[in-house]
């Protein structure tokens, strides 16, 4: 078993030393690039009256300088990937120590009418979200968000099998998301999606091949001008000639130039992604149908995103305007490349939907993936087809400390609900929280931490946090009768496991016994399972009348005239409240 923290510190080690190493070989090729910049217009200025000789050291100088640049840019590409490869190592180290809170608290996923997400610390800061979110591509963050929001039961195994694979592969997935961290989004990939799918092209088919006689035409041309068999004031009619056909188009094409340019990095990212998914062995079911889902063409994803990542770029020289000028004016370099854009669009456009997808999938899942591998010692839940009942062993949640977590034991049937009370402060709504987040993380795939978990799959439905609205000129009282609506309409269509914390907090005490009793009265009677957490000790009489309620309480005791808290679920019901205690303790009455 690989142990997280070790594999971590060494690959931080290892990558640091490769950025090191790059930014040498960098320093070395800038320095020869100079000397070949210097060399070359020296012998163009000393070889100047002998224009073919001083032609020809150009044409070398230039060759070798370019050559150069392209090695650069390939060594600076190498080192901000093993940068970003040293940097997710280092931050991964930050979290395991339990410095997370700067991370993306994915605030925008919180909804307050979903079944459970504002109830138990899904999202926000120090959530569950902001724990085990990696993603790098906002769509990948999609994923996750609605994996963990899903709410559903059907597929569990596929999934578990899915996250299991990726755990087991923590170099592929670290290479993933380097490269997916680099990419650079200026534009949502819906955006560029529809922009696609929407594309009218202006270039006749004609264009096919007139570049391509017009450039055989300027070779012949500069020959016959080098061999001096013609005037070389002809070469400037001809490259007039070219540029006055390049203008016809030129608006359209700087139009279709100014949108792909946002889209080059982009494509060039996707491409490096796709690669690494089609060139990796995948055994689970999921991971293989998202593969073969990229495979369907003739040629690979990865290979079509880099015939368009490469047009772009031979697109984006027209910026140049040495380029601009003699490309356009020999070989009609903008309307060939925009030509080649064109085709790819009419190509391409209504798959490109499905590789970004499966980008996104898997940018997703890598998430899902490295918190099974940060947590070898979590087990994945046995998902059980037949028994109703789910039991589970030292059961805890992920985000507190080991090292004070206490964990429980936890078995509950199907339709049976546990009436939970207990002093203030003593563990009572961590509990809640805590066997609400194995459901969810249960139904996603994940594994969850418990020493062992025999789980009949249930959806999950809370009310935890109500809130008075003074936008909508809702009461608190009102709003938590409207999430109480909510719950007796959805159990009513399927099984849930229910979640409650303190049923009618708006109202008096003796209308909220009264309410609170015939409540759950109600959901016991239908298919539902759940826990209710109260301090009415009066609720716990209806596990005389109900053998299907049973009562459990979280226990507080007061030693040497200090509070002391066990955080052990037990049968039974509370005895000691502390509420008075603790306004003494802090001289409040």
């Amino acid at each position: 078993m690989t142990n997280p923290e070790s594999y971590y510190k060494t690959q931080l080690e290892a990558h640091n030393l490769e950025v090191a190493r790059l930014k040498k070989q960098l320093l070395s090729i800038s320095t020869l690039r100079l000397i070949v910049f210097l060399v070359t217009g020296f012998g163009i200025y000393f070889f100047f009256s002998q224009w073919q000789i001083s032609v020809a050291i150009a044409v070398v100088g230039i060759g070798i300088f370019i050559y150069l640049v392209s090695k650069y840019t390939d060594v600076q590409a190498k080192k901000h990937l093993a940068s970003a490869l040293a940097a997710i190592n280092e931050e991964e180290l930050c979290i395991a120590s339990g410095d997370f809170h700067h991370r993306d608290e994915g605030q925008n996923f919180q909804n307050p009418n979903h079944f459970y997400s504002l109830d138990i610390d899904l999202f926000g800061r120090g959530s569950f979200f902001q724990f085990i979110n990696r993603t790098s591509i906002n769509e990948g963050t999609q994923i996750l968000a609605n994996a963990l929001t899903a709410n559903t039961i059907s597929g569990i195994p596929e999934r578990q099998e899915a996250i299991k694979e990726l755990s087991k592969k923590p170099e592929w997935r670290q290479y993933f998301s380097a490269i997916a961290s680099l990419v650079i989004v200026e534009t949502p990939a819906s955006q560029i999606i529809d922009w696609l799918k929407d594309y009218k092209s202006f270039l006749p088919k004609a264009m096919s091949w007139i570049p391509l006689v017009f450039s055989l035409a300027s070779i012949a041309l500069i020959t016959l001008a080098f061999l001096k068999v013609i005037d070389p004031l002809w070469l400037l009619y001809w490259l007039i000639f070219g540029l006055g056909i390049t203008g016809l188009y030129v608006k359209k094409i700087n139009n279709l130039s100014h949108n792909t340019d946002k889209l080059k990095d982009t494509f060039r990212q996707y491409a490096q992604l796709l690669d690494k998914i089609e060139n990796e062995t995948f055994t689970s079911e999921l991971l293989k149908q998202k593969q073969k889902q990229i495979q369907s063409e003739s040629k690979k994803a990865s290979q079509i995103f880099k015939e368009i990542s490469k047009y772009l770029d031979a697109l984006d020289n027209r910026n140049n305007l040495i380029s601009a000028i003699f490309g356009n004016g020999f070989i009609l370099w903008d309307i060939m490349q925009s030509y080649k854009v064109e085709g790819w669009i009419r190509t391409y456009a209504h798959k490109v939907d499905d590789w970004f997808e499966v980008v996104s999938f898997f940018d997703g899942y890598n998430s899902l993936g490295n918190f099974a591998f940060n947590h070898p010692d979590y087990i994945f839940p046995k998902t059980l087809k037949t028994n109703k009942e789910t039991k589970v062993k030292k059961l805890g949640h992920p985000l507190l400390d080991e090292s004070k977590r206490i964990n429980n034991n936890f078995a509950i049937t199907h339709q049976q609900f546990f009436i939970i009370t207990g002093a203030n402060m003593a563990g009572k709504s961590t509990f809640l929280r805590t066997v609400s987040l194995h459901i969810v993380m249960a139904n996603v795939g994940l594994p969850v931490c418990a020493k062992e978990s025999n789980y009949s799959p249930v959806k999950l439905i809370t009310s935890m946090r109500t809130s008075d609205s003074l936008t909508d000129d809702s009461s608190y009282f009102f709003s938590e009768l409207t999430r109480l609506k909510f719950i007796v309409d959805e159990i009513a269509k399927e099984p849930y496991f229910i979640v409650l914390d303190e049923i009618l907090k708006g109202t008096n005490s003796t209308d909220k016994a009264i309410g609170s009793r015939k409540f759950v009265e109600k959901l016991v009677a239908t298919d539902a399972t759940g826990i209710i957490a109260t301090h009415d000790l009066s609720l716990c009489e209806i596990s005389k009348e109900l053998d299907d309620v049973k009562n459990y309480y979280f226990d507080a005791e007061i030693i040497n005239d200090e509070l002391h808290f066990d955080y052990t679920f037990k049968e039974g019901i509370c005895q000691n409240m502390n509420a008075s205690f603790l306004l003494k303790k802090m001289n409040i009455v």
